[in-house]
């Protein structure tokens, strides 16, 4: 055996294939310079544990069952030494759970026995368009705004979880940013040229779920006269998020199940299976556990899903990146309504800083829109964000209440509706002159007037 300095590196990428079986061993390499890759050979842990040390490779594959130990052993190995190496294991047909676990421990993928050269040519793919780990901290994760702990810790993890394929599971309250993070996780990673799906599970009618993930082919349904790919042909490459994946009906979790394990689907009217290549991100505001406890969310599933989590913290709990966030904020909404940039006032800071936001990011900037159209000046007020003293931890101005016990943001929605309709009305349906008479930009009343689905 040659014994090469870890600085010195073959023209092309190597691979490092650890397998006790020959001819599996044969096969792959075969495959892998079909694909113009190099590669070496080990049988036990020890002898890749010793390739390890002298050589450096570009990816790892391992079977989890070896003569002197697993897997599992090799990936927390290379995890604690080598830590920008990815690992592939590579599991019995049927065996997910072996598969979830090294995902859990570190692995970047796996791959299913018999392994198919079009599993191997999609990972060797998403692995070698990993950029390298010294320029992991010129990624760009400057969306995710604020300086507080919570948030240095949230956007630390996505640059490292935009490093693997394991699936992740977004938790968090709503209007937090769990799809703002699924879409860094897939832009910092090797998918990023490929799409992102975002689907909202709860929008979707059942008797439609089907067709809409999986598509059908022509005549699969009345009213199916073409054939349409659903949205795991759509993500083929990419990320598939799945958003308030609490609320697919249990027939469908069966369904999805066995797709992510799989890899494969069948449209609705085919009669052979489609093989995808998707990374799954998935969210919910709602608590999953209790919904596996409840029998309304299947376990199994829930394990497939949650191999990494990641808590998005509600704005409450990092309350310092309020006025940082609300600034931005303002900025972005001045921009899109046609109003010039307004600050807050001192007595504004405060009163935001000390509210419990229910709605996190979103109320936020529901707030301030709003500000933005009542202050008077250039300066917003504690009395413009009209904020409700029941969600505030300490004493605030007093502020307008709500009728009958209608949720304040739906009240105002439906002032501002009514005031939109009457200029409308007075001015024969006229906009220019309707936003004159309300005291705002013409942009401003089209941005309102789709903002609160009028039609114009």
């Amino acid at each position: 055996m040659i014994q090469n300095d870890r600085r010195a590196r073959s023209s092309g990428p190597d691979v490092l294939i650890v397998d006790d079986e020959d001819d599996i061993r044969e096969l792959l390499e075969l495959t892998l310079l079909r694909l113009g890759l190099a590669s070496d050979g080990a049988a036990t842990l020890a002898e890749a544990r010793g390739l390890l040390a002298e050589k450096r490779y570009r990816l790892c594959l391992t079977d989890m069952r070896l003569p002197d130990g697993d897997g599992l052993e090799l990936v927390r190995h290379i995890a604690e030494n080598i830590g920008d190496l990815p690992v592939a294991v590579i599991t019995a047909f049927g065996s997910m759970d072996n598969a979830v676990t090294a995902l859990k421990a570190g692995a970047f993928d796996y791959l299913s026995k018999p392994v198919s050269i079009d599993q191997l040519r999609a990972l060797v793919k998403s692995v070698f368009s990993v950029p390298a780990k010294e320029d992991a901290g010129r990624k760009d994760t400057s969306s995710l705004i604020g300086e507080s702990q919570a948030m240095v810790q949230v956007r630390s993890l996505i640059e490292k979880l935009s490093r693997s394929q394991a699936p992740v599971f977004i938790s968090g309250e709503s209007g937090s940013g769990k799809e703002r993070a699924a879409r860094m996780i897939h832009e910092l990673g090797p998918r990023a040229a490929a799409p992102f799906v975002a689907v909202n599970c709860g929008a979707i009618p059942e008797n439609l779920m089907e067709s809409e993930f999986f598509g059908a082919r022509k005549g699969a349904f009345t009213g199916a006269d073409s054939d349409r790919e659903g949205f795991f042909q759509a993500a083929h490459g990419g990320t598939l998020f799945l958003d308030e994946v609490g609320d697919l009906p249990l027939p469908m979790q069966v369904k999805l199940l066995r797709a992510i394990q799989e890899k494969k689907f069948r449209r609705l009217g085919d009669t052979v299976e489609t093989t995808v290549d998707v990374r799954i991100l998935s969210a919910t505001h709602q608590n999953l556990k209790a919904m596996v406890e409840a029998a309304r969310f299947r376990q199994d599933l829930f394990y497939r899903l949650n191999v990494i989590e990641l808590r998005m913290p509600a704005l409450r709990e990092r309350s310092e990146d309020i006025p940082a966030l609300a600034e931005i904020l303002l900025a972005r909404l001045a921009e899109s309504s046609g109003l010039p940039v307004a600050r807050l006032g001192a007595d504004a800071v405060k009163a935001l800083v000390s509210y419990s936001f229910p709605g996190n990011v979103r109320e936020l900037e529901n707030i301030l829109e709003r500000a933005l159209a009542l202050s008077s000046g250039s300066e917003i007020r504690a009395d413009d964000l009209l904020l409700d003293p029941a969600d505030m931890g300490e004493a605030s101005p007093a502020t307008p209440t709500t009728q009958g016990g209608a949720h304040l943001q739906d009240f105002l929605d439906e002032v501002e509706r009514h005031a939109i309709e009457e200029a409308l009305e007075k001015s024969g349906g006229n906009r220019t002159a309707a936003a004159r008479a309300l005291g705002v930009t013409f942009r401003s009343l089209r941005y309102r007037l789709e903002r609160l689905g009028m039609k114009e």
